[in-house]
């Protein structure tokens, strides 16, 4: 039932009846006839009950409702945290069976490749079906975090008018709603202590929506709408923040002026997070504000993003902040190398970067010298175009790996790559568990030697031995993929795109890689043979997302009928043949309630 990012147990986990009992189990259970008279099950639930009470890992939970039956039945009862990482796994009927006293419910819908625009509109992930059961089963609902669904306004009224102390709402990449259902939601959920609407697409109905928040005294502790592309009313946000004591993060969209930020700055000290909206003036006044001590007053502000229709002479005003931050966020800002280095020299805490590939190789080479802390870097494309002249290469990313030894994470957009770049960040910084490496342009080569990047991404899996997700790009043979699968036995997510020879590529990876649970592919040279070699691994997998290969509508037929219990779509377009020979996009998916009802036309179910 419970999707986990980090879980490493079988598809058991989601199981929707109780595991039997081994006589082992039953020991352990103290579920034998002669323990029972002893200790009658309701005592036995009970003590049970108290214990389970305290964890608070999925994963862990995950493992103790496959002890025994009487284990299972508990944990349901006490889990009050629910995370589906894919709302085809199950229906909402099964969710609510099971689990009767939720409070907060993680749901994701569509994959990840659909922020590419690989998936047409209206795929489905829709909202609706899980509010409107959830209304009945949990009126005490607490907390709703959605990712890459489809919710409309009237999922937002349902929600808002059916959980009188519903406090934490968050829409991540989603769609479908607009300002009318945000006002509802501000209206209704008196308790509300979280909103945050993040990179989702809100449609501007012209509603007041901040303006719906009661008007005494809220309980809210964050506010991010810095997505929604629409005029604020500021004076309604002004008021707001006054009268919200505990408001600890908040982000604005870029309808906030620099002038406006300041009074919002001295009306709230206590601020830890901040979102600063556009980051210029609207009109030239006689006495400008000074910028700088607003935020100087903000003592508390470790988190600072933001920064959009950027004017560099402003910049400077953060700096009194710089020496506490853990996190920075200038990816919607386009600074140059020459304004970024005074401000990151200053940063000598922080742990998570992201920017623009504006600040060039000079700026990272920067961080490096500063950021000892580092453990999350994120540097994506200000012209994303494959013809480009980047301004980040490997020998930022190089630098980084010498002068950031403790990262963790990292997301590169480049144009060019080496192999003795690879293999130096994987042997400087052997704590990665995430690597996603974005060389823009296809089957680009070492830019130096010419040759495929094979020895770089193999160094990574080789020396960077907790590596749980990978994204591969470049120039790259069947020989990087052997290197996947001999080496990379924690993987868990994999992205490849435009890469790979043949079909042994990908059976390297379905062979030898235990624990990969999303396998997400495009444009690549694999086939029948590939999607056969991984029958045995599919059950165990949340996903397979394949585009633009080389699949044969008769072989997603024939997995199909051979794994009754695995959802296959083959996604086209409103106008595709139904007799087509070749597939366009395939996605495979395990679900404990077959098919989906809500299949779109250009979707076929085999």
């Amino acid at each position: 039932m419970s999707e986990d990012d980090e879980d490493q147990s079988p598809p058991s986990d989601l199981r929707s009846q109780p595991p039997p009992c081994s006589p082992n189990k039953s020991r352990n259970c103290i579920s034998s006839s002669s323990s029972s008279q002893t200790f009658p099950d309701h005592v036995l639930e009970n003590v049970l009950e108290n214990v389970l009470q305290f964890l608070d890992s999925r994963c862990d939970r995950n493992a103790a409702s496959l002890v025994c039956k009487l284990w299972w039945k508990v944990e349901a009862l006490t889990r009050s945290e629910v995370f589906i990482g894919n709302c085809y796994a199950l229906s909402p009927a099964r969710l609510t069976q099971r689990f009767k006293r939720v409070r907060s419910l993680l749901l994701k819908g569509k994959p990840r490749f659909a922020d590419f625009n690989l998936m047409p509109p209206d795929w489905g992930a829709n909202f609706a079906p899980w509010v409107s059961t959830m209304a009945k089963a949990y009126p005490w609902l607490e907390k709703v975090d959605l990712k890459r669904m489809f919710v409309t306004d009237d999922d937002l009224a349902l929600l808002a008018e059916s959980f009188p102390g519903f406090k934490e709402l968050v829409l991540v990449c989603c769609e479908g709603f607009g300002t009318s259902g945000i006002a509802v939601v501000a209206n209704k959920c008196r308790k509300l202590k979280v909103l945050d609407l993040i990179e989702s697409e809100v449609t501007d109905d012209e509603v007041d929506w901040i303006s719906c928040f009661p008007e005494d005294v809220t309980s809210l502790e964050s506010l991010a709408f810095d997505c929604v592309e629409a005029p604020i009313n500021f004076k309604a946000l002004e008021g707001l923040v006054a009268r919200s004591p505990l408001l600890r993060k908040l982000r604005l969209n870029r309808f906030v002026s620099l002038e406006e930020v300041h009074r919002l700055l001295l009306g709230a000290p206590q601020l830890t997070s901040l979102g600063t909206g556009s980051f210029s003036q609207t009109h030239q006044s006689e006495q400008e504000p000074d910028y700088a001590a607003a935020f100087r007053a903000c003592k508390s502000v470790v988190c600072l993003s933001g920064f959009r229709e950027l004017m560099p002479e402003y910049l400077p005003a953060i700096l009194p902040v710089c020496a506490n931050l853990t996190s920075l966020n200038f990816s919607y800002a386009n600074i140059s190398p020459d304004m970024f280095k005074p401000i990151i020299h200053n940063c000598h805490k922080l742990q998570v970067f992201w920017a623009l590939d504006s600040i060039c190789d000079e700026g990272l080479q920067a961080v490096a010298a500063t950021c000892k802390e580092l453990r999350e870097l994120r540097i994506f494309p200000f012209d994303p175009r494959e013809d480009s002249e980047g301004p980040v290469s490997e020998l930022g990313l190089q630098a980084i790996s010498e002068g950031c030894r403790k990262l963790e994470s990292v997301l590169y957009f480049c144009q060019r790559m080496t192999n003795a770049a690879l293999v130096a960040i994987s042997q400087n910084c052997p704590e990665l568990t995430v690597f996603r490496l974005c060389i823009m342009g296809r089957h680009r080569p070492d830019h130096v030697t010419g040759k495929a990047m094979d020895e770089g991404f193999g160094a990574i899996v080789k020396n960077c031995k907790k590596l749980t997700r990978l994204a591969v790009s470049g120039l790259l043979t069947d020989q990087a993929f052997r290197y996947m699968g001999e080496y990379g036995k924690l993987i868990r997510t994999l992205s490849v795109a435009f890469a790979g020879d043949s079909d042994m590529a990908l059976r390297h990876v379905l062979e030898g890689c235990p624990k990969l649970q999303k396998l997400e592919i495009r444009d690549s040279p694999f086939g029948d043979v590939a999607l056969r070699s991984g029958m045995h691994r599919y059950y165990n997998m949340r996903f397979v997302w394949m585009s633009a290969c080389s699949l044969s509508m008769g072989c997603c037929k024939d997995v199909a009928r051979a794994m009754p219990n695995l959802v296959v779509e083959v996604i086209g377009s409103d106008d595709d043949d139904e007799n087509r020979e070749y597939v366009e996009t395939l996605y495979m998916y395990r679900s404990l309630d077959g098919p989906r009802k809500d299949a779109p036309q250009f979707v076929t179910i085999l």
